[in-house]
């Protein structure tokens, strides 16, 4: 029989105690600064990654609006849950798979470019949601388009900066630019649920638009693709590292690492497990919390803010996780995770009313603390078997996170019409997060020897 057993410290890095590199080294030919070396207090790293934290802000306006609109369209149109549950599958799916590919193609094109484009892409989407007529145009402009868009901009993005600037705190960083999706509900969820519940739906989608273009200037003016673009290098490297040369042929080495890790045991169990996250978190609760509270009578605007207070406790709860990463096992941190949230779904049906009362804000808080928390270990699992090639290889495991979320959007939606209830869903998921802590328990601990996919 399996035990988790004790949370025990994870073999630190070498470079964990290392001291932040803030001596800027001499700058490439192609680098954008021509100023000569001097000391900084604080980092470059430490800008970017507050930039990369702003621009998923900026992307998570339309993420936030699938469980808003579900009702206003089915009202408006006549569409059944069903059909819009099938649109935001469509988004949840090709956010997924979009991912491993948009690795690749920052490190061939840049990080810059690439996030630039996928803000505007978002922002097109967005826009044109306000004209659609028929199902179809829906699945097109906020399936596909939004779908793109967004997961090029996913948490491979989140990985690919880490990795680059990074050398030391590397499990912190990617639990704060992990929370910056929860931030982003926590600014956009009650602003837009009041929106639609006093304005239609449409202004709704204007602003997610407006707020995507937004970051597009700050991205291009402040975002850089490598320390060697300023000259530095990685926070927490004892040594300058020259940038790599572009990687050509992204579509050829994204399929190539997924070829290389489906070989490996490892990484179908990461998938496992992450399908399972993506089916209790956006597939679930993200889409159809908002339509099962206001099926027991609970107003909009009510559950909309619970959400976003999931939000809050996300944002401490994932910058933890990051923490601890830096400092237990990886894959014991996924089974105590995955169990949490497991226990913490199956009472949830008990505690729906027409009215928000204690024990349905203890569940609020408490799911808040676990709802991404699995990224930093699951990131830091992906790194250790896979190095160099661990973004793209993460990005394929995020796509297995899209495809459970993309199956339970529709599933939920069709069980909703079909048996008048979310109950069944509730329960189905909370078994699920049972069986993905005992396959993190599975996971081995020593890295699989994996070369690099030459560019």
């Amino acid at each position: 029989m399996l035990s988790l057993g004790p949370l025990v410290p994870a073999p630190r890095s070498s470079d964990a105690g290392r001291v932040a590199q803030t001596t800027e080294h001499p700058a490439r030919p192609d680098s954008d600064t021509s100023s000569p070396p001097r000391r900084t207090r604080v980092h470059r790293a430490w800008l970017v990654a507050a930039v990369t934290f702003v621009t998923v802000i900026g992307a998570a306006g339309f993420a936030s609006l699938p469980g808003l609109l579900i009702e206003p369209l089915h009202n408006e149109f006549g569409w059944s849950r069903g059909t819009i549950g099938f649109a935001v599958s469509v988004n949840l799916a090709l956010y997924g798979l979009t991912a491993p590919f948009a690795a690749a193609l920052m490190d061939r094109f840049g990080i810059r470019k690439v996030v630039a484009c996928a803000l505007a892409v978002i922002a097109t989407g967005a826009g044109l949601t306000v004209f659609m007529t028929a199902a179809w145009q829906l699945v097109l402009c906020w399936g596909v388009l939004v779908g793109l868009g967004s997961g090029s901009m996913a948490l491979a993005f989140a990985a690919t900066v880490t990795n680059r600037w990074f050398a030391a705190r590397r499990g912190l960083v990617t639990g704060i630019l992990t929370a910056a999706g929860a931030s982003g509900q926590l600014i956009f969820l009650p602003l837009l649920s009041w929106v639609v519940e006093h304005h239609d739906w449409r202004p709704a989608a204007e602003i997610v638009a407006v707020a995507a273009l937004a970051v597009v200037p700050l991205v291009w003016l402040l975002l850089r693709d490598h320390p060697a673009d300023v000259g530095l290098a990685a926070y927490g490297a004892e040594s300058y590292a020259p940038k790599p040369a572009p990687a050509p042929g992204a579509a050829r080495r994204a399929l190539k690492a997924l070829s290389t890790a489906a070989r490996t045991g490892p990484f179908w169990l990461l998938a496992g497990t992450f399908a399972i996250c993506g089916a209790s978190t956006n597939g679930l609760v993200k889409t159809h919390f908002v339509p099962a509270a206001h099926d027991h009578g609970m107003p909009v605007t009510a559950a909309a803010g619970l959400l976003a207070v999931i939000g809050v406790f996300d944002v401490v709860g994932t910058i933890a996780s990051g923490w601890f990463t830096d400092r237990f096992e990886a894959r014991r941190l996924l089974a105590v995770y995955y169990g949490l949230r497991g226990v913490s779904l199956m009472f949830l049906p008990m505690l729906m009313a027409p009215s928000v009362h204690p024990p349905m804000i203890f569940f609020i808080v408490f799911y808040g603390l676990d709802w991404v928390a699995t990224v930093p270990p699951t990131i830091a699992l992906c790194r250790e078997h896979y190095g160099e090639d661990s973004a793209i290889v993460f990005g394929w495991v995020l796509a297995s996170h899209q495809v459970g979320a993309a199956l339970v959007a529709f599933l939920g939606g069709v069980a909703r019409d079909v048996f008048g209830s979310y109950d069944l869903v509730w329960y189905a998921s909370g078994a699920l997060c049972a069986m993905a802590a005992l396959m993190a328990l599975v996971i081995r601990r020593r890295p699989v020897p994996v070369s690099p996919v030459a560019a």
